[in-house]
């Protein structure tokens, strides 16, 4: 039996669909979250909120992460403490399981407790990791999404060949990305 580029075609597009479809899903589900980033979090959920009120020096300049760090223990006993960053007149604590906003004049503020959605949180960090191993892999499924592409092009043959009616779905799905790019943002 002679092996066609049909065959070799299928034999790619199949294995290579089989080998990444975990990451194809993955990436699909953590992508649609992402894209709906500002209606929820894709990473955590509220479990509660609470008012809370600090005594600030009147020193503003005395407010930074090092002394947000020394008195952190006192806002979130339980949680530990990542990070501070200022945005105008508001400060933003951050714990491992919890978030502080702060007016900075008043020291009135609220701290919000959340618990990581399991599965759905490590996908979105696959999604937006830096690490340089993932990013390599990440570049060799890239590729392989091409070649997944390009092979299935050539798996039909007939009327509903590539050559003879998908050239026309792939024109009309093209536009679409292209109508957001250009005319919409």
């Amino acid at each position: 039996m002679k092996k066609t580029k049909a065959y070799w075609n299928r034999l790619i597009h199949r294995d290579l669909a089989y080998f990444f479809l975990g990451l194809i899903i993955s990436f699909s589900i953590s992508g649609i979250t992402l894209n709906h980033r500002e209606s929820f979090s894709s990473r955590e959920y509220t479990v509660n909120i609470k008012p809370i009120q600090l005594e600030l020096p009147e020193d503003k300049s005395i407010l930074t992460e090092a002394y947000f760090k020394k008195i952190a223990a006192s806002i979130a006993p339980e949680n530990e403490f990542e990070a501070y960053i200022t945005r105008g007149e508001e400060g933003r604590l951050y714990f491992d399981n919890a978030f502080v906003s702060i007016d900075l004049n008043s020291g009135k503020g609220e701290i919000e407790f959340v618990k990581p959605i399991p599965v759905l949180k490590q996908m979105a960090i696959l999604h937006q990791t830096t690490n340089t191993w993932w990013i390599w892999f990440s570049d060799i499924f890239g590729i392989a999404m091409l070649v997944i592409a390009i092979t299935g092009t050539f798996i039909t043959k007939g009327k509903y060949s590539f050559k003879k009616y998908g050239w026309k779905l792939t024109l009309i799905g093209l536009v679409f990305p292209f109508i957001f790019l250009f005319l919409i943002n």
